[in-house]
C-alpha cells in the first residue's frame, strides 16, 4: 500500500510538465523575466514611440484631391465607374417602378405566393401580414425603395460572392489570397469605406449598392468555398472515372453538392444586405434607412420605430423563407411543381390586375395608422420617470455614470497606462496559449500595426468599451442561454425576440439609449450589449443542446444531479460553441461601439465619423484600418482554439 499511495507522487510533476499549456505558461514566464527589464530600461514611457509611428495623411490627402480633381474628366471614370454608376440606377429604378405598378396588392401577393411555394401556408400568411404592416405603418413607398435597392444589390453580392467563392474553392493559392482580404471585407467598418466610394461615385444610389456590395458579398464567397472543398470524395472521384472534364465536374458534382451551403450564403448576403441599409441611407440610400437616419439626428423615437419595424419584418421573413428553402433541398420534389408556380404567377397577375382597375395602385392614407405620438409619449415617460431621481435604484443617467465612473474610466485609464511593450506581450501570450505560435505573431502584428499608424491611445479606448461591453455581454448571454438551452418553452418565447432585436438596424439602438442614458460612452456600450446579446444567446443554447445525449444519460446514470451534468458535462463538451459565442460577440460590440461615435462614444468611432462628415480620408481611413487591426487582434485572441479541432490538431 505504500508503494502504491508514493507513486502518483513521483509521476505527478512530469505528468503535468507534459502539458502542452503548462509548458508554455512556463516558457512565458522565463520569456517575461528576460524581455521586461529590458524593455522597461529600453522604453521608459508608456506611450507608443514616435519613431515606430508613420504618418499617412499627406499621401491620403493627394489621394482624395486627385480623384476629386479628376472625377469628371478622367478615363478612369468616364468609361468604367461613369458605366458601372449608370448601371446601378438603371437597375435599382427599374426595380423600384415595377414595384410600383404592380401595386401594393401585387407585391403583397407576390410575396405571399413565394413563399407559399417554397416555404408553405404558415409563412405565406406571415410574409402577407409584414408587407400589410409597412403599409399600415405608413412605410409603404420607403419600403419599396429599399427593397428596391436591395435586390439589385442582394443580386450583384450574389454574383461577386459566388465568383469570389469559385475562385477560392478551386485553388488553394486563391483561398490564401482572398482570405485576408474578405476578412478585411467583414471587419472594416461600414463607415470606413463609405468615404472613398463617395469620391468615386458621389453621394446617390450607386455609391449606397457598392458599399452594401462590399460588406455583403463575403458572406456568400465563404460559404461557396466551404460548400465546393466540402464535397463527397467519393462522388467527385466516380463522376471524374467516367471521364468529366473539370468544369462538367463543376457543374454536375460539386455545384449541386454544395447547394446547401449556397443557399445559406444568399441568406446571409440579404440579412448582411438589410443591415446595411441604414449606414448606406448616410450617402444617399433612401428609403427605410434615410427615415431612421432622419430620427436619430432629431431622437425621435417614435418615427425611428416605424422606420425600423418593416425592416425587421423583412429581415425575418426573407430569413425564415430562404431557410425553408434550404430546409426542402434534398426532399423528395413535389409532384407538378412546375404548375403550382405557374397558378401562383397568374395569381399574382390577376391580383396585380384588379388593383390597376380599381386604382389602388399606392397604400390608401386612411388605413395607416400613426405609432410615433404614443410610443414618443411612453418614451417621454420612461425619460421623465427614469432617467433621474427614481428613490434607492437611482435613474438611467446615474447608471450610466456610475458605469462611465467605476467600469468604463478605470478599463481606459489602466490601458492607457500600460507600456506598449507590455500590451504587446499580453497580447502574444494569450494568443500563443490557447493557440499557436503563427496565431500569436498575427496577433502582435495586429496590435503593433495600430501603434504604427499613429492611432494608440484611441484604439486602447475603444478595446475599453469593447472588453467591458463584452463583459456583460457574455455574463448575461450564458445565462440566458443556458436557461434556454434547458426550457424548451422559455426557448420558444425568446425566438421571435432574439429575431426582432438581431435583425434591428444598429441605428434604432442608439435613439432609445441616447433617451435614456444621455450622450456618452455608456449608451454606445449599452447599445453594442443588446445588439451583440442575441447571438451570444442562439450559440450557447444551440451549443449546449447538441451535447451528445449519450454524455449526458451516462453521467445521469451515475447519480450526477443537474447543475453537475451542466457544470462537468455540457460546458466542456459545449467549449467550441461557447468559444464561437465570445469571438462573434465581441466582433458585433465592435461594430456598433464604434457606430457609438455618433453619440459620444469617442475614440476610433469618432474618427470614422468626422472623417466621413468631413471627406476626411486620411482621418476615417486611418481609424478604419485600426479598427480592422483591433478585430483581427481579438479574433485570434479568442478564436484560434476552434481552428485547431477542426483541423484536427
Amino acid at each position: 500500500m505504500a508503494t502504491i499511495t508514493a507513486n502518483p507522487s513521483r509521476v505527478g510533476l512530469p505528468g503535468l510538465l507534459k502539458n502542452r499549456a503548462v509548458q508554455k505558461l512556463l516558457l512565458l514566464a522565463v520569456a517575461a523575466a528576460v524581455l521586461v527589464p529590458l524593455a522597461s530600461a529600453r522604453f521608459a514611457s508608456g506611450s507608443w514611440p514616435g519613431a515606430l509611428t508613420v504618418d499617412f495623411s499627406e499621401p491620403l490627402a493627394k489621394a482624395s484631391d486627385w480623384i476629386i480633381d479628376n472625377r469628371d474628366s478622367h478615363p478612369l471614370f468616364l468609361y468604367f465607374f461613369g458605366h458601372v454608376s449608370n448601371v446601378v440606377v438603371i437597375a435599382v429604378r427599374a426595380v423600384y417602378l415595377t414595384l410600383l405598378a404592380i401595386g401594393w396588392a401585387g407585391v403583397t401577393a407576390l410575396g405571399a405566393l413565394a413563399a407559399w411555394r417554397v416555404a408553405g401556408v404558415k409563412l405565406a400568411l406571415g410574409t402577407a401580414v409584414a408587407f400589410l404592416a409597412c403599409g399600415v405603418l405608413g412605410m409603404w413607398v420607403p419600403t419599396m425603395q429599399t427593397l428596391a435597392l436591395m435586390v439589385v444589390a442582394v443580386l450583384a453580392s450574389v454574383v461577386v460572392g459566388l465568383l469570389l467563392g469559385l475562385a477560392a474553392g478551386l485553388s488553394d493559392r486563391m483561398d490564401r489570397v482572398l482570405r485576408p482580404v474578405l476578412d478585411t471585407m467583414q471587419v472594416l467598418p461600414a463607415f470606413a469605406y463609405l468615404l472613398p466610394v463617395v469620391l468615386v461615385f458621389g453621394i446617390g444610389v450607386p455609391a449606397a449598392v457598392l458599399a452594401t456590395v462590399i460588406y455583403a458579398a463575403p458572406p456568400m464567397a465563404r460559404l461557396t468555398s466551404l460548400g465546393l472543398r466540402g464535397a463527397d470524395k467519393e462522388v467527385l472521384e466516380a463522376v471524374q472515372s467516367l471521364g468529366s472534364t473539370a468544369r462538367q465536374r463543376l457543374l454536375t458534382a460539386r455545384i449541386p453538392l454544395a447547394r446547401k451551403e449556397l443557399l445559406l450564403g444568399v441568406n446571409q448576403t440579404i440579412m448582411m444586405a438589410l443591415s446595411m441599409a441604414v449606414i448606406a441611407a448616410v450617402i444617399g440610400a433612401g428609403g427605410l434607412g434615410d427615415r431612421v437616419y432622419q430620427a436619430l439626428a432629431s431622437v425621435d423615437v417614435g418615427a425611428a420605430l416605424a422606420a425600423g419595424i418593416p425592416i425587421v419584418l423583412l429581415a425575418v421573413v426573407l430569413d425564415r423563407v430562404t431557410g425553408a428553402a434550404g430546409e426542402r433541398l434534398g426532399a423528395e420534389p413535389e409532384p407538378r411543381s412546375g404548375l403550382g408556380w405557374l397558378y401562383a404567377l397568374i395569381g399574382v397577375v390577376a391580383v396585380a390586375a384588379a388593383g390597376r382597375l380599381a386604382g389602388r395602385l399606392d397604400w390608401p392614407e386612411s388605413w395607416i395608422v400613426n405609432i410615433a405620438e404614443p410610443v414618443n409619449r411612453a418614451v417621454d415617460w420612461m425619460t421623465a420617470h427614469l432617467y433621474s431621481g427614481v428613490p434607492v435604484i437611482g435613474g438611467t443617467a446615474d447608471w450610466a455614470g456610475h458605469f462611465t465612473t467605476w467600469v468604463l474610466d478605470p478599463m481606459r485609464d489602466g490601458l492607457q497606462a500600460l507600456p506598449w511593450w507590455s500590451v504587446l506581450l499580453i497580447v502574444a501570450a494569450l494568443a500563443w496559449v490557447i493557440g499557436t505560435w503563427r496565431t500569436a505573431l498575427t496577433a502582435v502584428l495586429a496590435m503593433a500595426a495600430i501603434g504604427v499608424l499613429g492611432v494608440w491611445k484611441p484604439s486602447l479606448d475603444t478595446l475599453s468599451q469593447v472588453l467591458a461591453a463584452v463583459a456583460v455581454t457574455l455574463v448575461v448571454g450564458f445565462a440566458v442561454g443556458i436557461a434556454a438551452a434547458r426550457s424548451d418553452r422559455l426557448e420558444r418565447a425568446l425566438r421571435p425576440v432574439l429575431d426582432v432585436f438581431q435583425t434591428m438596424p444598429q441605428f434604432v439602438y442608439l435613439i432609445p439609449v441616447v433617451a435614456l442614458f444621455g450622450v456618452g460612452r455608456a449608451p454606445a456600450v449599452a447599445a453594442a450589449i443588446v445588439y451583440a446579446l442575441p447571438a451570444v444567446v442562439r450559440i450557447t443554447a444551440q451549443g449546449l443542446r447538441q451535447v451528445d445525449q449519450a454524455a449526458l444519460e451516462s453521467s445521469s446514470s451515475l447519480g450526477a444531479t443537474s447543475w453537475q451534468q451542466l457544470r462537468q458535462v455540457q460546458l466542456p463538451l459545449a467549449r467550441p460553441a461557447l468559444l464561437l459565442a465570445v469571438n462573434q460577440g465581441l466582433v458585433l460590440v465592435l461594430a456598433v461601439v464604434v457606430i457609438g461615435g455618433l453619440v459620444g462614444g469617442g475614440a476610433l468611432g469618432y474618427d470614422v465619423v468626422f472623417g466621413l462628415a468631413q471627406g476626411d480620408l486620411a482621418t476615417g481611413l486611418v481609424a478604419g484600418g485600426a479598427i480592422v487591426c483591433l478585430g483581427l487582434m481579438l479574433d485570434r485572441v479568442t478564436q484560434p482554439t476552434e481552428r485547431r479541432a477542426k483541423k484536427g490538431a
